[in-house]
C-alpha cells in the first residue's frame, strides 16, 4: 500500500479552471497538494472544455439523471449550447483516475454547487436558486462507491486531511 492521496476538484487547489477562469482556492487543500497527497482534477476540462467557458447547469433533476440519459448540460448565458457529452466524457475520466489511485484514495473533495462536481447542492436551470442534487461526475463517483466530500464540509476535510499525515 502507497501514500494516502485525496482526489480533489483543480480549482480548490488553485487552478484558475472555472467557468470564468478563476478559481475557488482552498489554502489547506493547496498545501496538502504542495506536499503531494493531492491529485488535482477538473472534470470540465477532462470533458474538453475551454478554460473560461459559458455558464452551464443541468437541465434535468441531477447528474444522476445527466448519466442515465434523462437530463442534459446546457449553457445558460443564452447561447444554449449543449455541454452534455463534455461532462459526461470528463465524469468517465474523473472515473478512470479514481479507479487508477483507489487503493491509496481516501476521498474525493469536490466543488459544492457545480455542475459537474456538487456533491449536495447545484444550481436549478432556470433560476439562480440551489436545489438539492449532485453534479454529473459526484454522482458518477458516488454510484461506483468512492467517499466524495463537498468542498463545504470543513470539519469532516480536516479530519481527512489529518489522516494523509
Amino acid at each position: 500500500m502507497g501514500k494516502k492521496v485525496l482526489l480533489v476538484s483543480a480549482c480548490l487547489v488553485g487552478f484558475n479552471c472555472k467557468y470564468n477562469g478563476g478559481n475557488n482556492l482552498n489554502e489547506e487543500l493547496k498545501k496538502a497538494f504542495c506536499e503531494g497527497f493531492v491529485v488535482p482534477l477538473c472534470p470540465e476540462q477532462l470533458g474538453g472544455l475551454p478554460t473560461p467557458r459559458p455558464p452551464a447547469k443541468i437541465k434535468g433533476k441531477d447528474g444522476l439523471s445527466v448519466i442515465r440519459g434523462e437530463g442534459k448540460v446546457l449553457t445558460v448565458d443564452g447561447s444554449s449550447l449543449d455541454f452534455t457529452e463534455n461532462f459526461l466524457k470528463g465524469a468517465y475520466e474523473t472515473l478512470k483516475a479514481a479507479e487508477c489511485l483507489k487503493e491509496n484514495l481516501i476521498a474525493c473533495i469536490l466543488k459544492e454547487k457545480s455542475p459537474s462536481c456538487g456533491v449536495n447542492r447545484i444550481y436549478d436551470f432556470s433560476s439562480d436558486n440551489l436545489k438539492e442534487g449532485m453534479g454529473v461526475a459526484a454522482a458518477l463517483l458516488k454510484e461506483k462507491g468512492f467517499k466524495i466530500l463537498s468542498s463545504e464540509e470543513q470539519e469532516i476535510i480536516q479530519e481527512v486531511l489529518k489522516e494523509l499525515k
